[in-house]
């Protein structure tokens, strides 16, 4: 299997070559040396530059399990707190990304036990406007959702389905093309990782092979919109984006692939996505499915007390739209529908989430207000006695430049 995903891998390489040639968006997954106006500095010789960047999440948040214990909880914090740099060296076609994250929750200490202060660092060699690589750690080319930058969310957090089965950062090679066919975009990528995520330290010879592809039938989304949520751009004409891709995660050492606990014998995962995205006068409309398969989930944590642990197996379907009022206010709802393998069922509950949000944009998603209410449904039991039911509510402001 591990052959086949090599040659799925270079096939994909290969393809990005029969597409004509276009302009290159701009992406998160992309050194930002262009049209910025923030905080930068250039050499006097113009062979160095720097911008800095940096943004906060602080969070109020209240959950009530209706079971009548001890289950509520308060979560007071700050979320996330980063600084960003990016720019070039000798020349802007050789670019750099450089991420750090000060929050415990950003640092995927919990389930490594490791402080891991560096999110991205990576460095982009640009051929062309439209062809171009990386190499370092950086996000993996995968659900449309977790290469949205979290910064620009419409909802205080992203969906159960992307937490359940995103593939997250990794260290690798990845190839990014944009071309056109006609009058229409086509994004693609592929990725070879180490597979473990950012704690990584040494490499097995299991890794890891992504691939995506992007259709955009409609044109260009203004200001790569595609990549945003919420028309904040008030698109004047519809627009719309399609995409999907693969991930092959061979023999994995971590519960989630790049994400999770460590588990004493491997994992090979495989991941399924599709996504769409559509705009149009301030209304949008997105919506993200997400497949895992894994033969056996159950393994066990590696330590000196072995604790029984599982895969998440099973699919997973998000839907969100928006409409953006007038002054800046926007108001949101989202559902979404988590379904558990048959494998699964003594030790995971089908899951349906309902929220809604209303948001007030002061400067885009550069600085916001959110307010975010939702209802958990556990076991498709919709009532307001069912024990394993919860409310909850999430407040949250966004700063950053």
């Amino acid at each position: 299997m591990k052959l086949k995903a090599s040659f799925l891998f270079l096939g994909l390489c290969i393809t990005f070559g029969f597409l004509q040639e276009t302009k290159a968006q701009e992406r998160d997954d992309r050194a930002t040396i262009l049209n910025f106006k923030g905080i930068q500095y250039t050499s006097p010789d113009s062979l160095f530059y720097t911008n800095f960047r940096f943004r906060m999440q602080n969070r109020l948040k209240f959950n009530n399990v209706l079971d009548g214990t001890s289950n509520n909880s308060v979560e007071a914090r700050i979320r996330r707190l980063r600084l960003r740099m990016d720019g070039y060296i000798y020349s802007p076609k050789i670019s750099y990304s450089v991420q750090l994250a000060f929050t415990r929750g950003d640092q995927d200490f919990d389930d490594t036990g490791v402080a891991n202060i560096v999110r991205d660092a990576v460095i982009f060699y640009n051929f062309t406007d439209d062809f171009y690589v990386s190499f370092g750690q950086n996000k993996l080319p995968g659900n449309r959702q977790r290469v949205t930058s979290s910064g620009s969310q419409q909802f205080a957090e992203r969906s159960i389905v992307n937490s359940n089965f995103n593939i997250d950062r990794d260290f690798g090679l990845t190839l990014h093309y944009t071309k056109r066919l006609g009058n229409m975009p086509i994004n693609a990528k592929a990725a070879i990782s180490t597979g473990e995520g950012r704690v990584a330290v040494t490499t097995d010879d299991g890794f890891a092979y992504t691939g995506r592809l992007e259709f955009l039938p409609l044109g260009d989304f203004k200001n790569d919109g595609d990549y945003s949520e919420g028309d904040l751009e008030f698109e004047e004409t519809p627009k719309l984006s399609i995409g999907g891709g693969y991930s092959y995660n061979d023999r994995t050492t971590r519960q989630g692939g790049q994400t999770g606990k460590f588990v004493a014998n491997p994992f090979t995962l495989k991941t399924t996505f599709l996504d769409a995205i559509f705009k149009y006068r301030g209304f949008a409309y997105q919506a993200e499915y997400m497949r895992r398969d894994v033969d056996d989930p159950f393994n066990k944590t590696i330590g000196d007390k072995p604790e029984d642990i599982h895969a998440m197996k099973g699919w997973g379907l998000n839907q969100q739209s928006s409409y953006l009022l007038n002054k800046g206010y926007e108001i949101a709802g989202r559902y979404t529908y988590i379904k558990p393998h048959e494998q699964l069922k003594a030790v995971e509950a089908q899951l349906d989430i309902i929220e809604l949000g209303l948001t007030k944009y002061m400067k885009a998603h550069r600085l916001k207000f959110q307010l975010n209410a939702n209802y958990t449904v556990k076991e498709g039991d919709f009532s307001n006695n069912h024990s394993r039911n919860a409310w909850g509510g999430t407040f949250q402001i966004e700063l950053g430049i």
